[in-house]
């Protein structure tokens, strides 16, 4: 029979390598089961707020290890070309998925975790212990499991989780790109039924990556034909795409994003990250906070308090750390992809530049103490 491990990790993304890199600095035995390999693309904004820099900092996991770019500041614009630029409160980096997970992957693997490339399919809790059924290594065993797995998975089909049955009206599309776009510069750009961010990363790669509705791209036969009848409306996008080269073969993409309530602790699991709730991308949050949501879930572990107490706290602690976040960004969210209310909004934010740094304030969070 396996033997019983303190923590399996399921996913081996931000959220999943993070935790471990945490829990194995503390001494514990982890494993992380991640079905791809590293290094990989995913589908993301790729930017970091420095909220969670000193905690990087202080996991040994310093981004500035990959020469990222810099990014002090953000302008957002409507499909009718009006813009409004200001700087960021806390600023952030831009670095891709591509380099930082593999980058974390080595950290945890430094540490001693053992990583597992494999697939779970079930995973079930009987006499307080974890058993996860995988493809490649059997039924495993262990005291903890924390679920870092992403947006959506088999596995949420699985676990009979409440979100999978409610079908979500968005898909995003993802790619690089080599052109001229302006250091230090996050860009929000509406069009028709979604919206945009550009940004650049490492070795001066631009990041464009889109959240659009189903209903709007339906209507049209392929990516190529959405970007050019959509994302065109909006002149920024379309000067941006015109003088850009792609460097992917084709975009990622993904759909059925939901962005529906979903529950901190499912099945004695302690979620974090997208398994835990996805804010809108228009926040341009979502990294930070996986990041941050695993620090909570390794703390809470690490605090060795009966599991009833701990489920209960890492509940009340993700709900007081994003819950007003989440909110903040589905009001933008609604607001940004209403053609009257947001040209009501950027008159308005025009008017009052300095209202855009306090609403960018209300999704994000104060830097992350250790």
């Amino acid at each position: 029979m396996q033997p019983v491990r303190e923590v399996i990790i399921i996913g081996g993304g931000l959220a999943g390598l993070t935790s471990a890199i945490h829990l194995s600095k503390a001494g514990l035995h982890v494993t992380v089961i991640e079905k791809h390999s590293y290094p990989r693309h995913k589908v993301c904004g790729e930017y970091i707020s420095n909220e969670v820099l000193p905690y990087l900092q202080w996991l040994g996991a310093d981004p500035a290890e990959l020469s990222p770019a810099l990014i002090e500041r953000v302008c957002i614009s409507t499909v009718s070309g009006k813009k409004v630029e200001t700087r960021l409160p806390l600023g952030g980096v831009g670095i891709s998925r591509y380099a930082l997970d593999a980058f974390l992957m080595g950290k945890a693997v430094n540490n001693g975790v053992n990583l597992l490339q494999d697939t779970v399919i079930n995973i079930s809790f009987v006499n307080e212990q974890f058993a996860i059924e995988t493809v490649a290594n059997g039924t495993l065993f262990a005291a903890h499991v924390i679920g870092a797995y992403g947006k959506r998975a088999a596995l949420d089909q699985q676990l009979n989780r409440d979100f999978i049955s409610r079908k979500s009206p968005w898909l995003a599309v993802k790619a690089h790109y080599q052109g001229p776009f302006p250091d230090g510069l996050v860009a929000l750009h509406n069009f028709r039924g979604g919206y945009c961010g550009v940004s650049k990363i490492e070795d001066n790669i631009i990041n464009i990556c889109y959240l659009a509705s189903y209903e709007t791209f339906k209507n049209y036969k392929n990516i190529d034909d959405h970007r050019r009848e959509v994302l065109y409306e909006n002149p920024y996008l379309k000067e941006i795409f015109s003088n850009s080269e792609p460097l992917f073969e084709r975009p990622l993409t993904i759909s059925q994003i939901s962005f529906s309530e979903k529950e901190k602790v499912d099945r004695h699991i302690l979620m974090t990250g997208d398994t835990a709730g996805l804010i809108h991308p228009l926040c341009g949050n979502g990294m930070a906070m996986a990041i941050s949501s695993a620090q909570l879930a390794a703390q809470q572990i690490l605090q060795g308090q009966p599991r009833a107490i701990l489920e209960k706290e890492y509940t009340r602690q993700w709900n007081q750390q994003f819950a007003k976040r989440m909110k903040a960004g589905s009001l933008l969210s609604s607001i940004f992809t209403h053609p009257w209310l947001s040209g009501m909004s950027m008159r308005t934010v025009v008017a009052m530049p300095a209202l855009l740094p306090f609403i960018i304030r209300q999704t994000h969070g104060k830097p992350l103490t250790v």
